[in-house]
Formats: C-alpha cells, sequence, structure tokens
C-alpha cells in the first residue's frame, strides 16, 4: 500500500506536467491541417497520453477543437491558364504567310512597304488595267501625244491592316508610282485626240501618286493549320489619269484567299477572284474600253530555316489574268480572251514574332504581258 501511494505521489505531478506542456504546444500552434496530438504524441505517445488523461479523470477533447483539414482549392489563375493552354489558337500566326504576290488569308494587324520595278509593259491601257486608254484615241483620258509599247515602271506602296477581332480586318493601301516610256507604237508620236499635232513630242517620264486601295478581310476559318478569307478591295481614281499614275476611274476586286499547312515545313496558300471596273472610258463609238479581269495564284513555300526566332522559306508563284472585255491600243483592239501567266521565284525570312522580308523575281510566260520581268522587295510589321 505505501508502495503504491508512493507511485501515486511521484506519477501524478509528472502526468500533470507533461498534460499542460502538450495543452499549451496545441494552442501555440493552430491552424488547417495541423494534428491535434502531434505533441502529446511527442510526450510519450498517443496511448501513453490516453492513459494519463483516464487516469487523472481529465479529458481535454483536443481532437474536437480543430477543423478538419480542407482539401487544397485550385486558384482562378490556375484554372484559366489551363484553359488558355488547352484552347486552340483563332487562326496561324501572320508570320506563317511566306507568299509574295498572292495575296496571304492571315487576318491580322501588320504594316506593309512593298518596292516594284516593273520592265516592257507593251500595252499598258489593256482594259485600262494599268492606265486608262491612250490619249492618242478621241476622248481617251490616258497619257499623250503618242501609244506607248513598251514601258517600264516602278512602284512603292505603304499598306496598313488593323484586325480589331480575331477574324476581321480593314486595311488602306497608298502606291507612288514612275513610269518611263521607252517606245511608242510607229506614227503616234505626235498623235492627240486621233489629229496630228505638229512639233508635239510623246510623253516622257512621269511619277506621283497612283489609285488608292482600300478593302477589308473576313476569315470564313481559321486555325493553326489553315485559313479561308474573303478579300474584298476597292480602288479610287486618285491618281492622274493622263498622265499614266493612274486609271481615272473606280474599280472593285472580290478574291478567295486559301492558306494551307501541310506539315511542319510544308504550306501552301491561293488566290481566287476578279476585277471589275467601274464608269471607264469609251470609244468614239460607245464602246467600254475598260474590261473585267479574272485571275488566280498558287504558291507552295518549303521553309528550310525553322526555328523558334528565324524562318528562311523559298516560295515559287504562279499568277495568271484571263481578260474578259475591254480593248487596247496595242495590235488587234479587242483584249477580251487574252491570257496573262506569270512565274514568280523568290523567298521569305522571318525574324522575331514581327518581321518579316521578302525578295522575289517574276518573268512572265506568255506572249501577252503586264511586264516581262519584276522584281519585288517587301518589309513586312506584324502586331
Amino acid at each position: 500500500m505505501r508502495r503504491l501511494i508512493l507511485i501515486l505521489i511521484v506519477s501524478l505531478p509528472i502526468t500533470l506536467i507533461a498534460q499542460q506542456t502538450g495543452l499549451s504546444r496545441v494552442k501555440e500552434q493552430p491552424g488547417l491541417g495541423a494534428s491535434p496530438l502531434g505533441d502529446v504524441s511527442s510526450t510519450g505517445g498517443l496511448a501513453e497520453a490516453s492513459m494519463t488523461s483516464s487516469a487523472s479523470g481529465i479529458s481535454p477533447s483536443v481532437a474536437e477543437s480543430q477543423p478538419d483539414p480542407q482539401p487544397p482549392q485550385t486558384s482562378k489563375s490556375t484554372q484559366s491558364q489551363k484553359t488558355a493552354t488547352a484552347k486552340e489558337p483563332s487562326g496561324p500566326p501572320l508570320e506563317g504567310s511566306m507568299v509574295g504576290y498572292v495575296d496571304d488569308a492571315i487576318v491580322g494587324s501588320q504594316f506593309r512597304i512593298r518596292f516594284d520595278a516593273g520592265f516592257k509593259d507593251n500595252a499598258p491601257d489593256r482594259a485600262e488595267f494599268f492606265y486608262p486608254q491612250c490619249g492618242c484615241n478621241p476622248g481617251g483620258p490616258g497619257p499623250r501625244p503618242g501609244a506607248a509599247n513598251n514601258i517600264n515602271f516602278q512602284q512603292l506602296y505603304f499598306q496598313g491592316e488593323y484586325a480589331p477581332v480575331g477574324r476581321f480586318s480593314v486595311f488602306t493601301e497608298v502606291p507612288i508610282r514612275w513610269i518611263q516610256p521607252q517606245s511608242f507604237i510607229p506614227g503616234t508620236e505626235n498623235v492627240v485626240n486621233g489629229m496630228h499635232v505638229t512639233g508635239a513630242s510623246p510623253f516622257s517620264n512621269q511619277s506621283g501618286i497612283s489609285d488608292v486601295r482600300a478593302g477589308f478581310k473576313l476569315a470564313v476559318t481559321a486555325s493553326s493549320n489553315h485559313s479561308l478569307t474573303f478579300q474584298f478591295k476597292a480602288y479610287f481614281p486618285s491618281g492622274d489619269g493622263s498622265r499614266g499614275l493612274g486609271t481615272a476611274h473606280y474599280s472593285i476586286e472580290p478574291s478567295l484567299l486559301y492558306y494551307q499547312r501541310l506539315s511542319e515545313r510544308w504550306a501552301v496558300e491561293s488566290q481566287i477572284g476578279g476585277w471589275h471596273p467601274i464608269n471607264g472610258s469609251t470609244t468614239s463609238t460607245g464602246a467600254d474600253y475598260a474590261g473585267d479581269i479574272f485571275f488566280y495564284g498558287f504558291g507552295p513555300s518549303y521553309q528550310l530555316v525553322n526555328r523558334e526566332n528565324v524562318k528562311f522559306a523559298p516560295v515559287v508563284e504562279l499568277f495568271g489574268w484571263h481578260v474578259l472585255g475591254g480593248l487596247q491600243t496595242l495590235g488587234t483592239s479587242d483584249a477580251s480572251g487574252i491570257n496573262i501567266v506569270n512565274l514568280k521565284v523568290g523567298a521569305r525570312t522571318s525574324f522575331g514574332r514581327h518581321n518579316s522580308v521578302y525578295v522575289g523575281f517574276g518573268q512572265a510566260v506568255t506572249h501577252s504581258v503586264w511586264y516581262e520581268h519584276i522584281v519585288r522587295a517587301e518589309y513586312r510589321y506584324s502586331f
């Protein structure tokens, strides 16, 4: 009996001290996910604490004072990032277009500077596509005196395109033109309005603003691998037709543009459409000199260099025009039915996400031409 009393007297203070120490530690470290008996176990284990509490008649109910651990919550930002990663982009990146003559089907905001140098245009007033009916003809609003049958020209284009939404954009293009007549149809060098003018000399080099263009693009379908786009372009007679700088009439040009990525390196782009003159000039008999023109283009490209920040792709393009109506001063006056086909060879280099440069050369492969040769250089900045 004395031993039992002695054991109880010695063990009771030690048990009470250990119990108070465990409770104080639990109170000092509250929080979700904490184990309410973690510190008790460090003083002797769960079983020992339970036995001690029973022996002393104390039931602290520590577990009931602590809330159940909650599962971790996924933040809204993490969910939105996963959604954004899984969502397919609305269209291919703008630098994906590698063509230089076919209009690109990709809708986006960009600024472009383009320079053309064309050589040996032998019928510049054909269907009033380049400039209006020769002023040597009665009532012709084009350059005079003389009917040119060989003209070299250069054109500098400034184009801006803005896409307020993913599949729609508006654009405008301002061209500056220079022309240099090289030769004239014999006997027309001093002809004005069908009459010979003594002492008159054929018109000389001209330069100035040409016909301004504006329009819009609407992507029917768009993804990272393909894009089908409707484009509408309008031409405004801002160039002086009497100097060969414009057509002296309005024109509209609807077309369909297509981009298809065939593999990681191969892509093909195409265009089909029509050019329609509005209020072109007429002959003395009332015949329309301007005529409708159907056109088409096709261009595959292959990325020889396909790095994250640098891409280099040669591209070959075939572009053709079929004249549906209209007249010309050169040779037979009827221009309808004439086919013109050009082969274009060039390469485009893209660097970064915004910059692209194209250089190419075009060669006529038909007898009828808008030009026999053409050289094109272009810089494009997308944003």
